[in-house]
């Protein structure tokens, strides 16, 4: 970095100076402690959170849950797996995205990924379905949208598509869709780092009562509360509180506004920065959810992921290589780990996830992300673009 940019600090949303928190949040939490009422059953919040969800996507429902890890959870059982049944997603995701498939007793199956975006190749989900699979769950990755085809493989195999949109709030299709209006139901997350945040908490949408209904008995032990005190079918308490939903619906507000300025840092960047060989850059600014910005190499370059994001670190730019440490697909917790007890079911004994060499060169080789936060400035955005640049010209000499 130049003399001038050695003072920058990039804000963070481990921090308030990263975050959207603010008078507007801390007047929902003490509505709620005044109200005495902190439960979502008998509360107000939740419910208006989950009307105001359901009305920014254009869809019937929205149902509040504990965290987005929940939110999936309730999208899977909703979806009715039988024990052994087969749910495919990407290899590239949270935990949070495959440990309900497990807790439902169904067996995650990886799809490889397309090579640059690391989002789900429909041609691979279509050579993984077979007779037990009962799901796809595509996960738009960065903020960027899954390809839209992944709905019609759905529907001509006649299985759900659930989306997990934790990094994608208000990404859309190329259609002008949202994300999470595609498929079956849509699934996010108001985890600390996420785009907005109540500190944990998810909250599912669809347009089918039915399995709307079926996600909020789930949630709440499967109570139907309009209907009695019996528990109707097998659930968990997955319910999210008033104070989440408070600072929920406020940070929802406040939603478009750190779209806007996600998407008008990287319109700057891409535009100062230009094409620079080796290097692929996420495009369509203004579909794009820009929860991190994804850079990724030509594997023919002399250097790999670790050595370019030690380089911009090196300059101050918040970068680190692979995103994971390993694919899912590798993951100790789906190749050996006990999963109920000392038992691996689902997992037969001869279970073994497929091979993803396209999501493995991008986490191990070719796939770089830096932060990215509302809170960046023109300078944040010119410190980035001259690291690129320094970087990009000490690799290939140009």
């Amino acid at each position: 970095m130049t003399d001038a940019l050695e003072h920058l600090r990039f804000p963070s949303v481990a921090e308030a100076a990263g975050r959207t928190i603010g008078a507007e949040e801390v007047e929902a939490v003490t509505r709620v402690l005044r109200s005495g009422m902190l439960n979502s059953v008998w509360g107000t919040e939740t419910r208006a959170l989950e009307r105001e969800m359901a009305a920014l996507h254009g869809v019937g429902h929205a149902v509040a849950a504990s965290s987005g890890t929940a939110a999936i959870h309730l999208a899977v059982a909703a979806a009715g797996p039988d024990p052994g049944d087969e749910i495919i997603t990407s290899p590239i995701t949270d935990f949070g995205t495959v440990g309900p498939i497990l807790a439902q007793n169904a067996v995650p199956v990886f799809a490889d990924v397309d090579p640059v975006t690391g989002n789900l190749d429909p041609a691979a989900v279509e050579s993984a379905i077979g007779p037990r699979t009962k799901a796809i769950v595509a996960v738009h990755l960065f903020g960027a949208t899954a390809p839209a085809e992944l709905r019609q493989i759905a529907d001509r195999h006649g299985v759900p598509l659930i989306e997990d949109c934790a990094q994608a709030w208000l990404a859309r299709y190329p259609d002008g869709r949202l994300a999470g209006t595609a498929g079956a139901i849509g699934c996010f997350s108001l985890q600390q780092w996420k785009h907005i945040t109540c500190g944990d908490g998810g909250l599912t949408i669809t347009d089918d009562a039915d399995l709307a209904r079926r996600m909020r008995l789930f949630a709440d032990k499967g109570w139907p509360r309009d209907k009695g005190r019996r528990h109707q079918t097998f659930g968990l308490n997955y319910r999210m509180t008033e104070l989440q939903a408070a600072v929920a619906r406020a940070q929802l507000a406040k939603l478009p506004g750190v779209l806007a300025r996600r998407r008008a840092t990287a319109h700057r960047l891409l535009a100062e920065l230009g094409p620079l060989p080796g290097l692929h850059l996420a495009a369509d600014v203004d579909r794009h959810a820009w929860w991190l910005m994804p850079i990724v190499l030509d594997a023919g370059l002399p250097v790999g992921n670790q050595e370019f994001a030690s380089a911009l670190a090196a300059r101050g730019i918040p970068a680190r290589p692979g995103y994971l440490e390993e694919a899912l697909n590798h993951a100790p917790a789906l190749t050996g780990a006990p999963v109920y007890g000392s038992s691996r079911f689902p997992l037969d004994a001869g279970h073994a996830p497929a091979a993803c060499p396209r999501a493995d060169q991008l986490v191990g080789r070719t796939l770089v992300v830096l932060d990215w936060n509302e809170a960046y400035t023109e300078e944040h955005v010119t410190a980035v673009v001259a690291a690129i640049r320094a970087v990009h010209r000490e690799v290939t000499g140009r």
